[in-house]
């Protein structure tokens, strides 16, 4: 569940048992886990759920973690047997990527920033050097030395100072977003005394270089709910509340806009924001309200010179426009339109320079950087001829430029970062994605983009890459891919790790299914809430489409998804199992009902508007239409394999758990089903970049294994 989309940092396989039993591989001496049955009685409208397995919301029963532990064994045991093909895959992905390799610097403030990996370590290290790139490199942060000694860490976010002497930065250790902030001198290296701990992970100097403001989450849910300001060399208890989000089902943050002169706090929900305005030179005076909160009226601020810019839904944009008000006038009936409101272009967001406007659109699927001068001289989109492809802006924190940095990449096309002169129109590409060990040749892949039908009739489009050579003769196995909520699109990007299954006879298929916005808002407004129906339908229709055209079979079919992606893979798994030899789920949200009607799990009240309130009977019912907890049956499903993080705070480790439980117990074939638990990671899973690469390893190896490929 939950707002943070999980999207592994390699691209994960779907991997799967055979749909028939694999009785070459499986052994027949291990008995799975079976988890004590507890009957509990949930009631809700005069409706009443059995729950044998509520007993594991509890993190503290003992009962909880062996089972837990007995799940992973028995799923190490069964697979032990591709150990040393998980230690392959895991050195011939580890061969493709630069393993002493760094970030494009990037420019601010007099200082070019950098990050960069060293080889056989797993963390960054974040850079600086003054005014030149011969200049000397200054370290500020070495993570391999900061995660020393932890068997979980991530550093959050880092925020210099205006005078550049101090660097605001927050650690996570346990891998449930619950940041701690600490400040470093980085001309002297000191860590100073003041510690901040249950932040969000960000912080926003003001300009006097002594304040800054942070956000802090609700002990209980891990909601953001209040903005403090801080003065350096005190105690945090002595911190200011300038902003406290009351309304539940809202999220609060802080940063200021390009330009540094305002700080902004703003506000969201799933369908309204509201945002307030503070000069930046005086960090104690009182933030302005921007536009009050209307349901349903959504809206960004960009300002520059004197002006603010709106990207909104204002007025039934369905796709967005960006509108402008003076910073004198800011409530919406000073909005004025810059760029109306067209139907067929999804306005996504805008980059301001000094001369030019950079709108990021979308138009059937595909991405589109349209360049506007200030002056209304120039006006063109970048050429973009691929037949699926994605691009984006990237950094850009100076104003008085005529460069645009964005980045482009597709299935077949390694990432390049690109800067682009809007007054020449000359590109210069910095960097792109190098692809180590001397095999790979983007000609050798195809990529396409082709189109299912759902059962309303709805065209759905599929991205997919393979070897050249591929025939359609229902014998590929096929991994398919999608996500499917919050409005969040999956374009189709490149992946080393892919190459993996690629090369090995795999098609890889991103399904853009509604609920995301890859066609527009409307294909998310049509994807959520009453209409969520679609969005496992449609993946359904994908799947069907590509057996129809003989991409594959149901033999050779892998479906994998997480976080709410996985909620789709549940779903899919009880409506249609016949399709699928497998499915692989990632920290998947499982028990939809429970979740939302439990107000004190992390995150829940922020989801109202995306899935509904189950305390209104109408959606009540219908998330027991759909819940897979809910709807496991006695019968026959593919095979299984299900990740999750103990400490995960978006979906709670006991929905996957449960979901288990639950399946072992109602299931009537003999097919695989494991459950995976790391117990020292969250959503995201390992946080070194070598240990995500060997979760990869281990689900390619598994996938790979049961469609009898060995090597």
């Amino acid at each position: 569940m939950k707002k943070t989309l999980y999207i592994p940092l390699l691209a994960f396989a779907a991997a799967c048992t055979s749909k028939n039993e694999n009785k070459d591989n499986m052994r027949t001496d291990l008995t799975p886990p079976v988890a004590p049955i507890e009957v509990k009685e949930l009631t809700t409208h005069g409706h009443t759920r059995i729950d044998n397995y509520y007993w594991m919301n509890n993190r503290e029963d003992q009962r909880v973690i062996d089972y837990l532990n007995a799940e992973n064994e028995y799923y190490q045991q069964m697979t032990a047997h591709t150990k040393k093909f998980q230690e392959e895959l895991f050195d011939e992905m580890k061969s493709r990527i630069q393993e002493d390799d760094e970030s494009v610097p990037y420019f601010r403030n007099g200082y070019y920033y950098i990050t960069r990996y060293e080889k056989g370590k797993d963390y960054p290290i974040y850079s600086r050097k003054k005014g030149s790139l011969d200049a000397k490199e200054e370290i500020m942060f070495d993570c391999n030395l900061m995660a020393d000694g932890q068997k979980y860490f991530n550093l959050g976010s880092v925020s210099i100072s205006e005078d550049n002497k101090l660097a605001l930065f927050s650690t996570d250790l346990i891998g449930r977003r619950q940041y701690t902030l600490q400040i470093k001198n980085l001309e002297t290296g000191e860590i100073l005394s003041d510690k901040i701990e249950n932040t969000t992970g960000g912080g926003t100097w003001a300009n006097d270089n002594q304040t800054f403001f942070y956000t802090k989450n609700d002990e209980v849910t891990l909601r953001s709910d209040k903005i403090y300001r801080h003065e350096l060399g005190s105690k945090s208890a002595k911190d200011v509340l300038v902003f406290h989000e009351k309304d539940e089902t809202f999220n609060t943050f802080i940063y200021k806009e390009k330009s540094n002169k305002y700080l902004i706090i703003g506000s969201g929900s799933t369908v309204s924001n509201e945002y307030r305005f503070l000069d930046a030179n005086t960090p104690k005076g009182e933030f302005k309200l921007f536009q009050k909160r209307e349901r349903d009226l959504e809206h960004s601020i960009s300002y520059y010179n004197g002006d603010f810019y709106i990207v909104t839904n204002k007025d039934g944009a369905t796709n967005f426009k960006v509108m402008k008000c003076s910073e004198k006038a800011t409530t919406q009936e000073n909005w004025v339109d810059l760029i109306p409101h067209r139907k067929d272009f999804f306005v996504e967001d805008i980059e301001i320079f000094r001369n030019y406007l950079v709108i990021t659109e979308r138009n059937q699927g595909l991405n589109k950087l349209r360049i506007l001068s200030w002056d209304k001289k120039k006006d063109y989109y970048l050429p973009f001829n691929s037949e699926t492809y994605v691009a984006y802006t990237t950094t850009n924190l100076e104003f008085d430029t005529d460069i645009l940095r964005y980045g482009y990449q597709s299935m077949t096309t390694p990432n390049s970062t690109i800067d682009f002169n809007m007054t020449t129109k000359e590109s210069t590409v910095l960097k792109e994605q190098q692809v180590l060990g001397g095999k790979f040749d983007k000609n050798n892949y195809t990529e396409e983009r082709i189109w299912a039908t759902a059962a309303d009739g709805t065209k759905i489009p599929m991205s997919m890459v393979y070897r050249k050579g591929m025939k359609k003769d229902g014998e590929n196995p096929v991994l398919q891919y999608a996500y499917g909520s919050y409005g969040y699109t999956i374009d189709p990007y490149f992946s080393t790790s892919r190459l993996s299954l690629l090369d090995r006879g795999f098609i890889y298929v991103i399904c853009h299914i509604r609920g995301g916005q890859y066609m527009g808002r409307e294909w998310y407004e049509n994807g959520k809430m009453l209409k969520k129906m679609n969005t496992f339908t449609d993946f359904v229709a994908c799947s069907k489409h590509l057996i129809a055209q003989k991409y594959t079979s149901a033999d050779h079919l892998y479906a994998q998804g997480g976080s709410a992606g996985g909620l789709l893979m549940g779903v899919i798994t009880n409506l249609a199992p016949e399709l699928y030899k497998g499915i692989v789920s990632q920290v998947p949200f499982l028990d939809v009902v429970t979740t939302m009607l439990d107000e004190t799990i992390p995150l829940t009240t922020g989801e109202f508007d995306e899935w509904g309130n189950p305390k209104n009977k109408a959606y009540y019912d219908y998330m027991l239409s759909y819940s897979p907890y809910d709807n496991i049956e006695a019968k026959s499903y593919p095979n299984i394999l299900i990740t999750s993080g103990f400490h995960d705070s978006q979906v709670q480790y006991w929905e996957p758990t449960k979901y288990v439980a639950k399946m072992r117990a109602m299931k009537t074939d003999k097919n695989y089903l494991f459950l995976d638990t790391n117990m020292d990671a969250g959503h995201g899973g390992a946080s070194g970049r070598y240990e995500a690469l060997k979760e990869v390893a281990k689900v390619y190896a598994f996938m790979l294994d049961l469609e009898g490929i060995k090597k």
